[in-house]
């Protein structure tokens, strides 16, 4: 059996090369020629620990080809993963044309019966409207079934969630092909959850919300342990033994980024909107979201008397470790503050670079962490890498020329620190 997955960026190479490790014969499409090439050749788009090995692994055993002949990649194909990015628009909904291009081009050239899976994020209710896009763009009527199968993929861990996730939902209306899909799974130890596909469709952004909720709780809840000198980590581990809270996104910090929580709340609210519903806790969870970097960048003003013409040393592009991913980043959102307040910016991340609408004459990205907190008045730590919590802290105090430290992340033992030289600011640890 055949199988394609139409849409090879993060998530559809990553289902791409799970398939192909379970021994599928894939195909990968996409209308982006520059990819398909650099996917050919044994290259990724992006960066995620691992998924290089699996893509020369199974290119040299030809279990997986890419190509961008729509033709071929339906017609050679038994089985369809729908990978496609659904991006925001300004009011808050998906961007649906790419769900709609595929969804026509598997309509316009299928010639035989089609199990169509949906891995791409989307809005409740896509199901029938994909059903009927391609019912719509076929020549002639075949038969074929489409299945919402969501993602819960974390970037940077991508390979094992891949293979260890902790459910698998199928949302379908066909008990046959609700069967089918377990049975490409069929290696897969894990969970199934069996149910409608608007439902399926519903856990995706339900699942998202509710840890965007914790996220955003957090970060206002250490607003408040910041004015009376109480401790937001330890809070975190207090209540993190409790398992109907769980120790998961209890860490506070500059808030949430990358791209599923940012878009998928908001897509949430507008289809709240639409059926005239108000989330009224979810809006305020992407309020705290977008004014945390700001209440971060308040207590570095207060406590620098000022911005203008310092240098700030930034550790971390990415929104989180284990990902070049930049999308929704809140370092740049802070990074477009400082340039404004007049600051210089030192920058540093081990995979992530700058984009190109931050390339500024007042901002430079260095290859070292050395380098880049030299001469600094400030640090301010933007990304919890690992390479930023055992840096030699107690030597790099020797190349700043003020040893103020801001951890976004809540990073580094902030009274060890103190007891190096630094003046140590965290948040909400009072």
């Amino acid at each position: 059996m055949k199988t394609l997955v139409a849409g090879v960026g993060y998530v559809g190479t990553t289902t791409a090369l799970l398939l192909a490790e379970l021994g599928w014969k894939v195909l990968g499409f996409d209308t982006d020629n520059s990819k398909i090439s650099a996917l050919s050749n044994g290259t990724l788009p992006f960066y995620e620990p691992g998924l290089d090995t699996l893509l020369r692994t199974h290119l040299s055993n030809a279990n997986i080809c890419f190509l961008v002949d729509p033709v071929q990649a339906i017609r050679e194909s038994q089985v369809v993963f729908i990978c496609v990015g659904t991006p925001s628009l300004e009011d808050g909904s998906s961007d649906m044309r790419y769900i709609r291009s595929v969804a026509e081009m598997i309509g316009n050239h299928m010639q035989e019966y089609k199990l169509i899976v949906m891995k791409s994020t989307v809005p409740v209710g896509t199901q029938k409207q994909v059903v009927q896009w391609i019912s719509e763009a076929q020549i002639s009527s075949i038969p074929f079934d489409v299945v919402s199968n969501p993602e819960f993929l974390r970037e940077g861990s991508a390979v094992y969630d891949a293979f260890h996730p902790d459910r698998i939902v199928i949302g379908s209306d066909s008990d046959a092909a609700a069967q089918q899909v377990k049975m490409i799974y069929r290696d897969i130890d894990s969970p199934y959850v069996v149910t409608k596909p608007a439902t399926a469709e519903m856990i995706k952004y339900a699942a998202n919300a509710f840890l965007a909720a914790k996220i955003s709780y957090m970060n206002e809840l250490a607003r408040l342990c910041d004015q009376i000198d109480v401790s937001i980590s330890d809070i975190a581990v207090g209540i993190g033994y409790d398992p109907r809270i769980g120790k998961s996104f209890l860490q506070a910090g500059i808030g949430y980024g990358g791209s599923c929580f940012p878009k998928d709340v908001k897509s949430l609210l507008h289809i709240a909107k639409e059926h005239d519903t108000n989330l009224s806790l979810l809006q305020q969870v992407v309020h705290i979201n977008e004014t945390q970097y700001q209440y971060f960048i308040e207590q570095m003003v207060r406590r620098l008397g000022g911005l203008d013409g310092k240098i700030i040393a930034v550790l971390g592009l990415s929104f989180k470790p284990g990902t070049d991913d930049l999308r929704e980043a809140p370092s740049l959102k802070m990074i477009s503050h400082l340039l404004q307040s007049e600051a210089a910016i030192q920058v540093h991340d081990p995979v992530a670079a700058l984009p190109e609408q931050l390339l500024h004459k007042n901002i430079v990205q260095f290859e070292s962490i050395m380098d880049t907190v030299r001469q600094a008045d400030a640090v301010v730590i933007c990304t919890e890498w690992p390479e930023y919590a055992s840096a030699s802290w107690s030597d790099l105090i020797q190349l700043m020329r003020n040893a103020a430290v801001f951890d976004g992340r809540n990073v580094l033992d902030g009274e060890q620190m103190k007891a190096w030289g630094y003046d140590y600011y965290g948040i909400g640890n009072g």
